[in-house]
């Protein structure tokens, strides 16, 4: 089996604040550690169920977070950013047999976490066919798109609802949920049980019901907190600006959607 994870980190154990996230913060060190060891625990999990190469992309910011020597060797690792328009899949194809997403959260405009954000910090909200979009939802249509099932999702509570509501097949499990500006987690060390059993669980199940439904066409709405920045995106081929903050794109292939997300975001 041959599983790919993404790794994010407003979604781990603890975090709460945005100085947690940057490198150049000395609180981001402990949550560099919980984000590996919240890996090295999917990992774990993966090859309990089977898995014999796990592919992992570093998928915050700057993408060089974890601590390799941290995690199980038959691992490899994408640090970076190489401008592929899958951005946090990027190395993703129809090789992989899953895909597991560790550390995600709720997405802007939701309320569900004081880190609440989609792809850029720039936008204030973003609908796909009138869907609140979440970083995991661009990464389970991106994941269906080359035909790999996204069976399992860490994170803070406002996004494993949103996968269970999409999807109930998919494993989930939460770590914390927001109050107000501030969270309400559980002991890292039970998170990464939770993480570890959750993930062998997932892949020991029937990874064909996880695979989300590709829509025929896609609308994109995207509400930029800079009207300055709705105005240039609005020149992106093929969108369009609908009102002083918001964008449209439409496509009927997921792929130019991601190619928007890319450019024009």
């Amino acid at each position: 089996m041959k599983v790919y994870l993404s790794a994010d980190i407003e979604g781990v154990a603890g975090v709460s604040h945005w100085d947690q996230t940057l490198l150049e913060k000395s609180s981001s060190q402990a949550a560099r550690e919980q984000m590996t060891a919240e890996v090295a625990a999917a990992c774990e999990g993966a090859l309990e169920a089977g898995a014999r190469e796990i592919w992992i992309q570093d998928a915050h910011d700057t993408g060089r977070n974890l601590l390799p020597r941290r995690l199980p060797e038959a691992i490899r690792l994408v640090s970076g950013w190489s401008g592929h328009p899958f951005q946090m899949l990027q190395a993703l194809d129809g090789s992989f047999d899953a895909v597991l997403a560790v550390g995600y959260h709720a997405p802007a405009g939701a309320g569900g976490s004081p880190l609440e954000h989609t792809l850029s910090l720039g936008i204030a909200s973003m609908t796909c066919n009138g869907r609140l979009a979440s970083e995991f939802l661009v990464a389970g249509l991106t994941a269906a798109y080359v035909g790999v099932p996204l069976v399992f999702v860490s994170g803070d509570r406002a996004v494993c609802d949103e996968v269970e509501a999409l999807n109930s097949n998919i494993v989930t499990v939460p770590v914390k949920e927001a109050v107000g500006d501030s969270i309400l987690g559980i002991h890292p060390a039970l998170v990464e049980r939770e993480i570890r059993s959750g993930v062998q669980r997932a892949l020991l199940g029937d990874l064909g019901r996880c695979t989300l439904d590709l829509p025929p066409f896609f609308t994109v709405d995207v509400r930029f907190r800079s009207a300055s920045k709705a105005f240039r995106s609005g020149f992106y081929p093929g969108a369009r600006q609908i009102d002083v903050a918001t964008v449209r794109y439409e496509a009927e292939d997921f792929l130019d959607v991601l190619r928007f997300f890319l450019f024009a975001l």
